[in-house]
């Protein structure tokens, strides 16, 4: 998974190479970063990187893909642009049709099954895709008649709270 992260005027590209519990391997730009991150409070997590410590605390602003982020020493507004986001941009930037278009993760989790292909029509109401988090399964329906433009992810994957899942025509 790719994200555009823009912290101030800076946009950076980072991808998840690996993650094993609380151990992740990123690439940021084209430069690989070895992390162990935890979370110690609300919104506060306590980063590894190359032997050296950091707290951080991350807070969420008024739409679900801004934050304001802050460490000891400095306060930074980051805006997380993801498939989602790319994509609505490239449609016309949130309209409310755009947005009933794309099928999201809430939270966190692992996809369990999906039942969809592309170019499958689909009725509302219908599932979609079946997530595992915090050891319950959720069905994820589509609320329209539509059909199945793009399937961003399969069987097995982990995914990220707001990660775009399926995309609907």
């Amino acid at each position: 998974m790719t994200l555009d992260i823009k912290i101030r005027k800076r946009l950076a590209k980072v991808k998840l190479l690996k993650q094993e519990k609380s151990r992740l391997t990123i690439m940021v730009d084209n430069k690989k970063y070895d992390l162990d991150i935890v979370p110690v409070g609300k919104g506060i997590y306590s980063i590894l990187v190359k032997n050296r410590s950091f707290n951080v605390e991350v807070i969420e602003s008024k739409n679900a893909r801004s934050y304001i982020v802050q460490t000891f020493y400095q306060t930074f507004d980051v805006e997380v642009q993801d498939a989602e986001t790319r994509y609505m941009m490239k449609r016309g930037a949130g309209s409310k049709l755009v947005s009933t278009n794309v099928i999201s993760s809430p939270m966190p989790g692992r996809i369990v099954k999906v039942l969809v292909e592309t170019g499958q029509k689909i009725v509302a109401g219908q599932t979609a895709v079946i997530i595992s988090a915090m050891k319950m399964e959720s069905e994820y329906k589509v609320h329209h008649d539509a059909v199945i433009k793009d399937i961003l992810v399969k069987e097995g994957d982990i995914v990220y709270a707001n990660q775009p899942l399926i995309i609907l025509e």
